[in-house]
């Protein structure tokens, strides 16, 4: 069995006003990372909008459609902007996800790495924001529940800031396991342990600025591991960003690149024993490109080498 990597150029075409920490830069160093991985590499196709209508409502998709300029750059709000590339960038992504859980529970691959841009994590129903557009992650979850009828599907997001805009698509349906760990005070405010879900689907583990390698680890082994183990998912999915290294300038988390590694193999112990090994991550956070760029690597590495 082989590790995929599904991309695609109009990621790169998602152009972010100078300065912008979610730049073209960050896709390109991520694939330069993975350039000599043994992977099979596929095309993202344009996510379909039956598949964004399980999360989204007609109105965000128009309202997205219709931001999109012929050029320059449209803000939907301080941090979030489209250029004339955005929306097929903002397609591809969600359309990688999605592909990604095609291909792993057709059992084509072992499991797979969605490397795109813009992130998907931040945006609910009906609001873009945090960089992101769609919530690709909860989109390939309903896709993996609805259309391949599984029942049970577990999302694991490590960045640094908390997925409210996943925990908002996905927090009432009890068919989803969404687990969180995230500094907190930070943007976007959200995740609070007590936020907890309409049928107890919801774990968030808030962290204060300066945790580390130990107490990360701790956390992850006490709280976050034994609920996805208890709730035997069918297939993992994990929002993987690299912004809680002790190197990204958005935030102040100090994690090592070597901690993105392990929490990698340890959400993958748990796939082996539930799920024959199913893991489907995409790329969301990290802002410093070679700290970027290092932690992708080690996380795809250990998808590779557990996908043999």
């Amino acid at each position: 069995m082989v590790t995929a990597l599904i991309t695609h150029p109009d990621c790169l075409d998602h152009v972010t006003p100078p300065g912008h920490p979610e730049q073209v830069a960050r896709l390109d160093a991520v694939l330069g990372a993975l350039a000599d991985m043994d992977l099979r590499r596929v095309s993202a196709p344009m996510v379909a909008d039956d598949d964004l209508l399980r999360v989204h409502p007609q109105s965000h998709i128009t309202a997205i459609r219709n931001a999109a300029p012929a050029q320059g750059w449209r803000s939907l709000d301080a941090d979030t902007h489209m250029s004339v590339g955005s929306l097929a960038a903002a397609y591809r992504a969600a359309g990688a996800v999605v592909r990604c859980v095609d291909l792993v529970l057709d059992g084509a691959v072992a499991n797979a790495f969605a490397a795109v841009r813009p992130p998907g994590h931040h945006a609910e129903r009906e609001t873009a924001m945090g960089f992101c557009f769609f919530g690709s992650v909860a989109v390939a979850a309903k896709h993996a529940l609805d259309h391949h009828g599984l029942k049970r599907v577990a999302i694991v997001d490590f960045d640094v800031h908390h997925g409210n805009g996943t925990q908002d698509l996905v927090e009432d349906d009890a068919r989803i396991l969404f687990c969180s760990t995230h500094q907190s005070p930070l943007y976007p405010g959200t995740g609070a342990a007590d936020e907890v879900g309409a049928h107890d689907n919801v774990v968030n583990v808030p962290l204060p600025d300066g945790t580390g390698s130990k107490a990360f680890r701790e956390v992850m082994e006490r709280v976050i591991l034994p609920r996805v183990d208890a709730f035997a998912p069918e297939l993992l999915l994990i929002s993987a960003g690299f912004d809680a290294h002790e190197d990204d300038p958005l935030a102040g988390m100090m994690l090592k690149t070597d901690d993105f590694a392990w929490i990698t193999s340890r959400l993958c112990d748990l796939a082996d024993k539930h799920c024959a090994g199913r893991v489907v991550s995409s790329l969301e956070g990290g802002y410093d490109l070679e700290a970027l760029a290092d932690s992708a690597a080690a996380h795809v590495a250990v998808l590779e080498e557990r996908g043999r």
